[in-house]
């Protein structure tokens, strides 16, 4: 396949995006973890502890999701680089790469979307008692 610059420029706004929507995911989890605290601090209730520990896996999943979708952005800003410089077989190996790391970053929103739903289960379980 013949890459021109417009392909891995292709990347730039949907990764931007996908930032965007990651650090929106990280902004409502810091809050959360916040209100949780105060919670905690008045009633170290079971469900607080269950959340918790719900939000320290998430957070650990949203941390490697913004590095992944960072590592892809950089890759293919190098990829428009190597096409610039002519280095062809350079540039596709380094854009596949690129694409590799964007859809781990895929993958690991799915899997934190996946607790998210846990914890808002744990939260429903402990409101019906």
């Amino acid at each position: 396949m013949q890459l021109n610059l417009s392909i891995p420029a292709l990347l730039f706004p949907a990764i931007s995006l996908t930032m965007l929507a990651y650090n929106a995911r990280y902004l409502a989890i810091a809050a959360l973890i916040r209100q949780l605290h105060k919670q905690f601090e008045e009633t170290s209730a079971q469900p607080l502890k269950q959340q918790i520990q719900q939000l320290r896996k998430r957070l650990g999943i949203i941390k490697n999701m913004q590095a992944t979708a960072i590592i892809s952005f950089l890759l293919a800003a190098i990829t428009m680089f190597l096409i610039y410089v002519e280095l062809d077989i350079w540039a596709n190996v380094i854009f596949g790469i690129s694409l590799v790391f964007l859809v781990i970053s895929l993958v690991l929103s799915l899997l934190e979307v996946q607790l998210s739903t846990k914890a808002l289960g744990i939260q429903l379980k402990s409101m019906e008692k």
